[in-house]
């Protein structure tokens, strides 16, 4: 069985010199590349090492670590930056992980805690600049299923990481297969703006640019504009972005957002270099994506599970439906049950220390959606999202979001209304839009939805949503109970208490459709009369 390690060398041996990857302070040809991951496969083999946890900046040494497991047959732990001290313990005890790769030092604050029962750390002979720390057993090993060669951890909806175990096979057929998809476009420059963690850049963008023989550009998280799990600085990542005139980038939709809020705004000027922008983590809006493309962002939407190897579906420049999650890649088949989605075919192995998922079994997603007759996939929001009136309506709240976010002025978002008689929104507004403009473009927004999805009322978020918080996800998805368990008086606000109207009708008054809130105890008039509350 070809393996993804052999069809590197294979790229390697027509590559030859070309480079392969670029960092800050080193870069490596395709031939170069193969010889430092052969030699680093041998140090560790001969250092014993079975089970690695990786935490790491951005680099080429991250990429080689990971490429030199799996030449050594070694599983990888990558552990996301981002994760707070906590999870990064959990992380390392669940994995029974035996070795700790890292470019930190033993006082960093992520990693304090570790160092207890770690051994005497020791430099890694052809990568210098990172350090291994042999770890002490745990007092129980995880179970694991045979074949597994990589671990990726997602936060998921709780502050727990779950621990995903993926074959080497499902990795090769995620990134040949995105490349057959993309066949047509010639793809020679891709940047990583996302951590190398996030299996969507690993697989997506590191293995896809490597076996199609591109350049692979790893600039510093820092340099890039990431500020640990804050944020992002996004004029940062738009100077970098400018700096290394990339053909390719994999986005998650709040960078996106904000590449178009500082285009839009006449700050910056997308590089004629830019040819295939993927976009994933969650629904984007068709208007959003038109917007990008008139402001010379050539964003394509996608879909995708860690436990599907990252990629599902994806829209090309050679097959596209507009407002879709994408054409379903070959790798994998969607069957369409309840309306919600299931994947057969190219899968993880299972979750550690749970029971090892049969071949050919089917995997629910939690996803609604539809597959048309060409093969394109069609969300249509989360099971588990679904809000329920009081009027028994059925709403993904995912739908009204896509339509805000669509939006330069709303940063971020979330619908809520669940069990009540209208919809209501928590908004995060974007620095330098103000509250009148939200508002309108709400009304806007209203047009377009029925009346069961439309949104009655809205209060602002005092501060951007977060995973430092813990009110998202690894990939930014909403922690939808944690948001509203955070902001009692926002909800407060949104729903006031039933008011029924004079004459005694027992049916829940709602305010108009006009009637657009906005939290705190001074009302005011907007330009066209119509009420609001402003902070």
């Amino acid at each position: 069985m070809t393996d993804l390690i052999s069809e590197l060398r294979d790229t390697a041996r027509v590559a030859g010199e070309r480079l392969a990857l670029s960092g800050e302070r080193d870069n490596y040809t395709y031939s170069g590349l193969i010889a430092t991951v052969d030699s680093l496969a041998k140090e560790l083999s001969e250092r014993g090492v079975r089970r690695a946890a990786l935490i790491a900046d951005n680099g080429p040494a991250w990429v080689i670590v990971d490429l030199a497991c799996l030449q050594a047959g070694i599983v990888l732990v990558p552990i996301p930056s981002f994760f707070s001290q906590e999870q990064v313990l959990c992380t390392l005890a669940s994995s029974a992980a035996d070795t700790l790769i890292s470019d930190r030092s033993a006082s960093d604050l992520q990693l304090e805690g570790v160092f207890t029962r770690a051994g005497t750390a020791k430099a890694l002979e052809y990568l210098p600049q990172l350090v291994a720390w042999p770890l002490a057993a745990p007092e129980q090993t995880a179970g694991m299923p045979l074949g597994t060669v990589k671990i990726t951890y997602t936060s998921g909806s709780t502050g727990a990481p779950k621990g995903v175990c993926l074959s080497e096979a499902n990795l090769l057929a995620t990134a040949t297969t995105l490349n057959t998809a993309l066949s047509a476009s010639a793809l020679q420059r891709h940047l990583a703006v996302l951590p190398l963690a996030t299996l969507l850049e690993n697989v997506a963008g590191v293995y896809a640019g490597l076996l199609r023989g591109a350049e692979v550009i790893l600039p510093s998280l820092q340099s890039l504009g990431w500020a640990g799990s804050s944020g992002l600085e996004v004029s940062t990542l738009t100077s970098s972005i400018s700096h290394w005139q990339p053909q390719s980038l994999v986005l998650l939709p709040q960078l996106l957002k904000g590449l178009i809020a500082l285009a839009e705004q006449g700050h910056w000027q997308p590089p004629i270099s830019l040819v295939f922008l993927a976009v994933g983590g969650a629904r984007v809006a068709p208007e959003q994506i038109r917007q990008a493309r008139d402001l010379g962002l050539p964003v394509y939407e996608g879909y995708g599970l860690s436990e599907c190897g990252s990629v599902v579906s994806l829209n090309t420049p050679a097959a596209e439906r507009a407002g879709s999650a994408g054409k379903v890649l070959p790798h994998c088949n969607i069957e369409i049950v309840d309306g919600e989605v299931m994947v057969k075919g190219s899968v993880y192995l299972g979750y550690l220390d749970s029971a090892e998922v049969e071949s050919g079994s089917v995997l629910p997603t939690g996803d609604l959606g539809e597959l048309d007759d060409d093969g394109f996939l069609w969300l249509k929001g989360r099971n588990k999202n679904v809000l329920v009136s009081s009027y028994g309506r059925n709403i993904s709240p995912e739908w009204p979001e896509s339509e805000l976010l669509a939006y330069a002025g709303v940063g971020q978002c979330i619908v809520i209304g669940d069990a009540e008689a209208y919809c209501s929104a928590l908004i995060f507004v974007t620095p330098g839009y103000s509250y009148e403009d939200v508002g309108r473009y709400i009304r806007e927004c209203n047009q377009r939805l029925p009346d069961y999805a439309q949104l009655r009322r809205w209060a602002a978020l005092p501060k951007r949503l977060t995973i430092a918080d813990g009110l998202l996800t690894a990939n930014g998805r909403l922690k939808r109970e944690a948001i509203i368990n955070a902001y009692p008086e926002l909800l407060a606000h949104c729903y006031p208490g039933i008011v029924y109207p004079l004459g005694g009708s027992q049916r829940p008054f709602a305010p108009s459709h006009a009637a657009i809130s906005q939290l705190d105890s001074d009302t005011h008039r907007s330009d066209n009369g119509e009420q609001y509350d402003v902070l």
